[in-house]
């Protein structure tokens, strides 16, 4: 399996969401505060409040676009950054064939018996973990590529 700084928070406790945008902010020496970065990530976990929506690694991903990238002032600065954004979606999407946290990991996390499921199956270890660390591989890669 893949390791790296995000699959390194995700092992000491962090979710998906909270693991790929911290590892990627400092990545990149943002002057973040750690412990806020957790708190505006973690209802992305489990696709958006566990309801199966976007992986919560590629929400953390595209967080981490917009902080480290700026909006930008200009229409064609802003629209970069949203380019930047777009080509995330593709390449995550190429390699883990969807960003739906539901068809990743094929548990409706709605349910209480599929909560259950995800902490006692290895889904983590073959699904999230290799989400996070890919999550965090291509968007440090795409922003070194646009830097």
């Amino acid at each position: 399996m893949e390791t790296n700084r995000a699959t390194e928070h995700m092992a000491n406790g962090l979710v998906c969401a909270e693991s790929v945008l911290l590892a990627t902010c400092e990545e990149f020496d943002l002057d973040i505060d750690e412990k806020v970065i957790p708190k505006i990530a973690y209802a992305l976990a489990g696709g958006i409040g566990n309801t199966g929506s976007v992986c919560g690694a590629v929400a953390g991903a595209t967080m981490a676009i917009g902080l480290i990238k700026d909006r930008g002032e200009t229409m064609e600065e802003m629209m970069s950054v949203l380019g930047l954004a777009a080509e995330f979606r593709k390449r995550f999407e190429a390699e883990m064939k969807t960003i739906s946290c539901r068809e990743l990991t094929g548990l409706d996390l709605t349910k209480p018996e599929d909560i259950q499921g995800l902490m006692t199956s290895d889904v983590s270890q073959k699904v999230c973990f290799p989400a996070v660390a890919a999550a965090h591989r291509i968007v440090v890669e795409l922003l070194r590529e646009n830097a």
